[in-house]
């Protein structure tokens, strides 16, 4: 193999608001070889890859492509490079066909007309190519699974003379005998000296695809050019759970000695099952405490919360609140009986960035703050600013919209909500999702302080150290079970880790 690198990455450096995404970070791909990224989620991989794809600029750094200086300013750019990405949130249209999406942008054309014969046939070879002829060209692509949408993905990566593909958790939503199939398609594409950047968390899968591994850590390359297939589990986890940036978590407080002194349980999930994403989940949570869910994307965790709140139709188990049964898939019930949901994606699920603060946080009080059918508008804002003040939100303009408030107020206008009513419980998924650092440990000291004065919470986050930094109970998830729970304080991320990527480590 040429000594020169496909792809030579130095001292690649990004920054955002508040937080240095990118510290530095160096990356050799050569042809022919899987290139495996690991990390934990914060770690710098997807900053990193969208850098590579163009998406991002870089501040500091440099790139040498066949042994070339090259700086993308557009994913088009490195696309005409060779360099394809396959991103876990898919790139395509929902309304158009396989065969136009597979073409999007690189159209067959002929005196200004689209050659739509040859694009479907250049598209069925495509699908027969990866294992999936069954897939027709001309289907919707919002119709098909998404497994079937992942194999289009791919099919439109390969539809052009590709010498990279980028593919980020590429495996999360096949089933085993598509993962299989995954890895048929990266063998043929490597022998014909096609490179593979391959992003995954699950270890198993490095060992069996990968040849070489980098780890990432805090924007930083803590290891490179390790054997795929040799480097011990304990030391890949080792390496990516050693931390420089330390979160400020609030104190726990002193751990119960009986159930006497426990608060009540306002929350109690017994053998709970949603056919595809999780089964047989147990747990409680009690007044005061926080329980923590960890695991990895597609482990399930989203979806006990959106069960338990109503959100998905559960297919076996049960859901009470306060010792009285919840009814399945029943969100106004879950609401009345004191729940309330904080979504993973606040900004599409949970504001009208378009409308003023008041009247995001008023939006589940609304018949309370009503007389025969007329809403208190003087009231609405008179509590709206109380509980914001309470929350700390800024700035404390309760007439400003949404849109203008960073992230980590945006999130305490929706855990404000909820506290205008009569909420218990709170359901919180990935709280500190695109909030900067030094906003997190604010929002820590809010979700304890809710806590302590009596408010359960179950909180999902995809960082390790969150869920054992401020959880007090947790449950580890993997691919829709629960395979271990314990006291967060008798855990440690090292242990985590190895649970949910299914290690060695005991």
């Amino acid at each position: 193999m040429d000594d020169v690198p496909l792809l030579r990455m130095r001292g690649i450096v990004k920054e955002f608001p508040g937080v240095r995404a990118l510290d530095g970070v160096d990356l050799d791909v050569r042809a022919g070889e899987v290139h495996c990224l690991l990390g934990q989620n914060g770690a710098g991989k997807s900053t990193l890859i969208k850098v590579l794809a163009g998406a991002h600029k870089p501040d500091e750094g440099t790139m040498h492509w066949r042994g070339e200086e090259v700086s993308f300013t557009t994913p088009s750019a490195a696309l005409h490079r060779g360099i394809a990405t396959i991103y876990q949130e898919l790139d395509l249209v929902a309304g158009l066909s396989v065969s136009d999406n597979v073409h999007l942008g690189r159209e067959q054309a002929s005196a200004g007309f689209v050659r739509r014969g040859a694009q479907t046939t250049q598209t069925r070879q495509l699908l027969a190519r990866l294992g999936h002829p069954e897939i027709p060209p001309g289907r919707e692509v919002g119709r098909l699974s998404a497994a079937q949408q992942q194999i289009v993905s791919l099919a439109r990566a390969l539809a052009q003379d590709v010498q990279l593909i980028v593919m980020d958790e590429p495996s999360a939503v096949l089933a085993h005998d598509e993962v299989a199939n995954l890895f048929r398609v990266i063998a043929d594409l490597t022998a014909e000296g096609v490179a593979v950047v391959y992003i995954s968390h699950r270890l198993e899968e490095i060992r069996r695809i990968g040849d070489v591994v980098t780890v990432l850590k805090d924007g930083r390359t803590v290891a490179t050019g390790l054997p795929a297939g040799t480097t011990p589990t304990t030391k890949l986890v080792s390496l990516m759970t050693g931390r420089t940036v330390e979160y400020l978590f609030p104190p726990r407080p002193a751990v119960p000695r009986d159930d006497a002194e426990a608060g009540a349980v306002l929350l109690r999930v017994e053998n709970l099952s949603l056919t595809g994403a999780f089964e047989d989940v147990s747990f409680s949570v009690r007044a005061g405490e926080i329980v923590g869910i960890a695991g990895l994307v597609g482990a399930g965790r989203s979806e006990v919360l959106e069960t338990v709140y109503g959100a998905r139709h559960r297919s076996a188990g049960t859901v009470s609140m306060n010792g009285r049964p919840l009814p399945a898939g029943n969100v106004h019930a879950a609401v009345g009986a004191g729940l309330g949901l904080a979504p993973e994606e606040r900004k599409s699920q949970a504001l009208l960035l378009g409308e003023p603060v008041f009247r995001n946080v008023s939006l589940a009080s609304l018949p309370r703050l009503s007389r025969v059918g007329w809403l208190d508008r003087d009231r609405e804002k008179r509590e709206a600013v109380d509980v914001t003040r309470n929350l700390d939100v800024r700035p404390p303009d309760v007439t400003r919209p949404a849109r203008t408030l960073s992230g980590g107020n945006q999130q305490k206008v929706v855990l404000a909500r909820w506290l205008l009513g009569s909420t218990r419980l709170l359901l919180l998924d990935e709280p500190t999702r695109g909030v900067d650092v030094g906003a997190r440990s604010e929002l820590y000291a809010v979700i304890r302080g809710l806590a302590d004065q009596g408010i359960g919470v179950l909180l999902v986050s995809s960082e390790v150290p969150e869920v054992l930094g401020l959880a007090d109970q947790v449950l580890v998830m993997r691919e829709g079970r629960v395979v271990h729970q314990a006291r967060a304080e008798d855990l440690d991320e090292h242990r985590v880790l190895d649970l949910v990527m299914e290690g060695s480590v005991t």
